[in-house]
């Protein structure tokens, strides 16, 4: 379900014009950790592709192994999230967390789509995910 924030944050970003003044908060990493950030974040962009693709053809248990994996709280170590968040603003540390979160409960949600057949369910808790990275690409920046 979205919350009144995100769709708030949702419109926020759809309406401003091309032309409109930066109005993000400038994360400045050290190169390394700019790249290992950015890897990251494209990492999770083909993951939610997968995962679609694999709700699409009613494969929830992979759609789950999938979010776990390389989204949810089982996914910190592989993506450096200990090194990551020491550079991050606190508010934006706190998304991300959300997100893998998000995405844990996400992982259940799909299984249990493989029992009782609800996608309406899978596509609730992925759009929680997806609120997170609507909400941090909509306050944050790491490229000037």
């Amino acid at each position: 379900m979205l919350t009144r924030t995100s769709l708030f944050l949702i419109a926020a970003v759809m309406v401003l014009p091309a032309t409109a003044e930066e109005q993000r908060i400038q994360v400045d990493l050290p190169p390394m950790m700019q790249e290992h950030m950015m890897g990251n974040m494209r990492d999770h962009l083909v993951t939610l592709q997968m995962i679609t693709q694999l709700l699409a053809s009613q494969q929830y248990d992979q759609a789950a192994d999938a979010a776990e994996q390389r989204l949810g709280m089982s996914s910190l170590e592989l993506h450096g999230a200990s090194h990551l968040g020491k550079f991050m603003p606190e508010a934006m540390n706190a998304i991300g967390t959300k997100m893998h979160h998000a995405a844990s409960r996400f992982a259940i949600t799909a299984r249990n789509a493989a029992v009782d057949g609800g996608l309406e369910m899978a596509f609730g808790a992925l759009s929680e995910v997806m609120q997170q990275c609507v909400a941090c690409h909509a306050g944050y920046k790491v490229h000037k």
